[in-house]
């Protein structure tokens, strides 16, 4: 990132822009105590007022670890945001009721899914929109959960890559113990975002840097993103994935009948 000050005053800006057009004055969102959402917590905040940010911490008790409640509860008191906590094993218990046995992906989304829920129970109910937190790496990558933490009014840092991230976290004055643990969505128990995405998103957003300025996007349809033998297996197969969740940041597709 060349100047985090014009990129913070910009998205502050933006945030600010977008509450004021479309007439609403309240924000809600899912404060995890990670990077995303401290980060999305802190610009909302500055853009709208503290006075008028609230942060729903939602963990599942026996996965979501202790420090990350804690870390969540004392960021929500420190900028000033109003904050709820509000466990969802008790809901997921319900859906374990269903005539069949989930799998363990459908069980994992579940989860995202239940804080989509739970976020604009309390956006309708305030008049509030729901900032979402998923970043430009995981939105290409398509790590995410479709109407789970992918669902949201608005998403601050969705033209960061993680590492810009990093960036604007350390740029602003996050805190060090948020800014350095590993990053997780904690839908199960030890799970890390790099573990599953296979490499460091440091190597992750080169590529993804790399596919974006590549080839233009007819080359890109004629010929698998523009890759070539110059790029490495793992670089090709991150290609694929981008082109396999590319859905996820569509609409619904409709089948048109004029």
């Amino acid at each position: 990132m060349k100047n985090p000050h014009n990129t913070y005053t910009r998205i502050i800006s933006e945030i600010e822009k977008y509450f004021k057009e479309n007439g609403f004055s309240k924000a809600v969102l899912g404060v995890s105590g990670g990077i995303d959402s401290a980060l999305t917590l802190k610009l909302t905040t500055d853009a709208i007022g503290a006075e008028n940010v609230t942060g729903l911490i939602m963990p599942e008790h026996g996965v979501t670890k202790d420090e990350n409640v804690l870390h969540a509860k004392r960021l929500c008191d420190f900028l000033g945001a109003q904050r709820h906590v509000v466990p969802i094993n008790k809901y997921l218990l319900d859906l374990l009721q269903l005539p069949w046995k989930p799998s363990d992906l459908a069980q994992m989304n579940v989860k995202a899914r239940l804080r989509a829920i739970i976020l604009y129970n309390y956006a309708n109910t305030n008049n509030a929109l729901v900032v979402g937190s998923s970043n430009k790496s995981e939105l290409l990558l398509g790590y995410g959960t479709k109407f789970g933490d992918l669902a949201a009014d608005l998403l601050p840092l969705g033209d960061l890559y993680k590492t810009d991230v990093y960036a604007l976290a350390e740029h602003i004055g996050l805190p060090k113990e948020i800014i350095e643990k590993a990053p997780t969505a904690e839908l199960k128990r030890g799970q890390t975002d790099e573990q599953d995405l296979g490499a460091k998103y440091e190597e992750l957003d080169e590529i993804l840097k790399e596919l974006e300025t590549r080839k233009t996007a007819e080359e890109s349809r004629q010929n698998q993103l523009g890759l070539d033998t110059q790029l490495s297996p793992f670089a090709k197969a991150t290609a694929d994935r981008v082109k396999k969740n590319e859905h996820k940041l569509q609409t619904p597709y409709i089948i048109t009948l004029s």
